[in-house]
């Protein structure tokens, strides 16, 4: 039986979609964190060869595999229950995620703890989107883009509240405790709201008819292609900047800082737009100019050049994710909680494969090759993103 929405009276639409920026930026405390500190988990638990890029790779990847399962296991859960316990859920894990890893003692328990942040990022990925949805049904793509703004908001914040502890001598451990308030306090806000019913009153479509519709399993592989195309640069950024270009440890992460900026600036730029431009358009030129920079980026002779060529591939690249979710809930209203839940699995699922990719690249050749290997994703995402928009025009 699924759990009973609270009436339109007793939902506060504004509110509530502030309340889901904010739990974006706690989202993106797990997800952003580690890569700053790559480098000195290496010499903390690596000894003095440190540890290979492989293995720190993994630890990306288990945080983006505990992201995969806490979406496909809340999903058909959320449609059943409703959202609000599952944000008040997902901050809760956030929460004791980061007070494990102030305490963890080895390599083995990062990754665990990095595993159980990823549940919990997870959980908070697959609600607040079809919650954001619901609340504005007249601007969707609008408001999806706003939304994953805020995680770039969230990234940047963590970035920078890390690199000034890492210059403050508070290393690793000292950082998450310092982000420890904002899930703390998100817990308590969610807890005090009513949410909306994440279907329209003709009822949710089956998980299985979406997938028998060729347009829905497209939509699929571009959102993988997207989450590869972000996840694989950001999470080898700073490491790129340290060991391939030269930079400072301090350089790196303030580099990961730009690069979250620009994907937030790229996100509200949309979302302000959204009536002017078109969505699968938009995505193609993303696509297209995401591919250069990244090629720009990773082997351009001059290590300055090269960098802005990462960040700026931020800003041509934030539109993908957030804007292929938007173009599938216009296109399927009534998919709830399952839909986004499948979508963004899918998504993340190129946030395990791409960063691991890349790392296992840069272990054979450099972290050059690398990084050059990510521009794949686009390129491939660019016919796709074109075909999806000429079949919705013919439908």
């Amino acid at each position: 039986m699924a759990a009973p929405s609270a009436t339109p009276s007793a939902i506060h639409p504004k509110l509530l979609t502030i309340l889901c920026y904010g739990a974006m930026m706690s989202l993106a405390i797990g997800l952003n964190l580690l890569p700053v500190f790559l480098t000195a988990l290496s010499e903390l638990f690596g000894g003095v060869e440190g540890l290979s890029k492989e293995q720190l790779g993994r630890l990306g990847a288990l945080a983006f595999a505990g992201l995969s399962i806490g979406i496909l296991a809340t999903g058909p859960l959320a449609d059943r229950w409703g959202a609000k316990a599952f944000t008040i859920l997902g901050n809760a894990m956030i929460a004791l995620s980061l007070v494990g890893l102030a305490f963890a003692p080895s390599y083995a328990m990062v990754g665990a703890w990095m595993f159980v942040f990823g549940l919990g990022s997870g959980t908070l990925d697959m609600v607040l989107s079809p919650v954001v949805s619901a609340l504005n049904p007249a601007r969707r793509a609008a408001a999806m883009n706003w939304l994953h703004s805020f995680y770039c908001v969230g990234a940047a914040v963590t970035i920078l509240a890390g690199s000034l502890a890492l210059k403050a001598g508070l290393g690793w451990r000292g950082s998450c405790l310092v982000l420890l308030p904002l899930p703390l306090g998100l817990i308590i806000a969610f807890s005090r709201q009513h949410f909306p019913s994440l279907t329209t009153e003709g009822g949710r479509t089956p998980m299985r008819a979406l997938l028998k519709n060729g347009w829905f399993v497209a939509a699929l592989v571009g959102i993988f292609l997207g989450g590869a195309t972000e996840l694989g640069m950001a999470q080898w950024l700073p490491a790129y900047a340290e060991t391939s270009l030269g930079y400072s440890q301090f350089t790196g992460g303030m580099a990961l800082l730009a690069f979250s900026v620009a994907m937030a600036a790229g996100r509200m730029v949309i979302g302000s737009l959204e009536k002017k431009i078109n969505s699968f358009q938009i995505m193609a030129w993303g696509c297209g100019l995401t591919v250069l920079l990244f090629l720009c980026g990773s082997f351009l002779p001059s290590a300055p050049l090269a960098l802005v060529a990462c960040i700026v591939a931020g800003f041509t690249g934030s539109c993908l994710w957030p804007t292929m979710l938007a173009v599938t809930a216009d296109r399927y209203p009534n998919g709830g909680a399952s839909m986004f839940g499948a979508l963004a699995a899918l998504g993340n699922a190129g946030g395990i494969f791409m960063p691991w990719l890349v790392g296992l690249v840069a272990d054979w050749r450099d972290l050059h090759w690398g990084l050059a290997i990510s521009a794949i994703a686009p390129l491939v995402m660019l016919p796709l993103v074109l075909g999806l928009g000429a079949r919705k025009r013919r439908a």
